[in-house]
């Protein structure tokens, strides 16, 4: 009995000390205290977001938020979402939020500037084509993709993946926002676009009635896969924070069963040759 005891009493020990360990760390380092602003983008795409509500904590990004929120002492109404773009984002100077994560591939021009996490997902590239496109001739194979007319956001990784990878044969058109490119290819104005896995496949499903994945960049082409990290104003303090509730995560296997619940339609699709 007194076994039991002790072991009950170290139990609720470790995890207190846990909790206050988490909140110590956090404490006085927000843009609000007692409050963590989280942003994302608007809109934010399933399966990182669910129905472009990022409060309702549904979606793989959404998740991941409120749980390296709470492990960091944050919960309920001390978890405030607002909206920031991508390009906004990744430059230097202050920001209106504490942690940002809508899909940020980290990267070291990037981290001269913003500060990241550690990697919370890595992402394969692929591809992402009209039927239109396919019925043309274009397959999975790399070589066939060079004929193609090809439009990416600008401030991603998506164009290094472009012009190293694929170096088509025509000059790579260049957008702001992600939304504009699926607009271009809606427009017939490009062919091909290339997203990371879990975007491209809600892409082809849902947005685009014709959409199509001619399929997944290997993991030794460029950049793919991305890791994606939290992004933090450069000299956040907040960083170590993020880091110690994300290993915490990888750990007792929290970040894998978030994975596997909201991005399990990523395996199976076909790797480009």
């Amino acid at each position: 009995m007194k076994r039991i005891l002790t072991t009950a009493l170290m139990t609720t020990f470790m995890a207190s000390t846990a909790s206050f360990a988490a909140d110590t760390c956090a404490a006085g380092k927000t843009l609000t205290d007692g409050v963590l602003t989280v942003a994302t983008g608007n809109p934010a795409y399933f399966p990182w977001v669910m129905d472009n509500d990022p409060t309702s904590g549904e979606g793989f990004e959404s998740a991941v938020a409120y749980e390296v929120a709470k492990r960091m002492g944050f919960e309920g109404d001390a978890v405030v979402w607002t909206s920031a773009t991508f390009d906004q984002s990744i430059q230097p100077g202050a920001k209106n939020f504490d942690i940002n994560l809508q899909q940020f591939s980290i990267t070291e021009d990037r981290e001269k500037v913003v500060d990241f996490s550690d990697p919370y997902y890595s992402a394969a590239m692929a591809v992402l084509v009209r039927q239109p496109t396919i019925d043309a001739g274009a397959t999975g194979e790399i070589a066939s993709l060079k004929t193609l007319k090809w439009g990416v956001m600008g401030s991603t990784t998506a164009l290094s993946t472009v012009t190293d990878v694929i170096a088509p044969d025509d000059s790579v058109l260049l957008y702001d926002d992600n939304v504009n490119v699926v607009e271009a290819m809606k427009a017939n104005q490009i062919d091909a676009a290339i997203f990371d896995l879990p975007t491209a496949l809600y892409l082809s499903a849902v947005v685009l009635d014709d959409g199509a994945l001619l399929g997944q960049f290997p993991a030794d082409r460029s950049e793919s896969p991305d890791q994606f990290g939290f992004l933090m104003e450069e000299g956040s303090p907040l960083k170590s924070c993020v880091n110690e509730a994300l290993a915490a995560m990888t750990n007792d296997g929290t970040l894998a069963a978030i994975e596997a619940k909201w991005l399990a339609e990523t395996t199976g699709v076909p790797v480009l040759k």
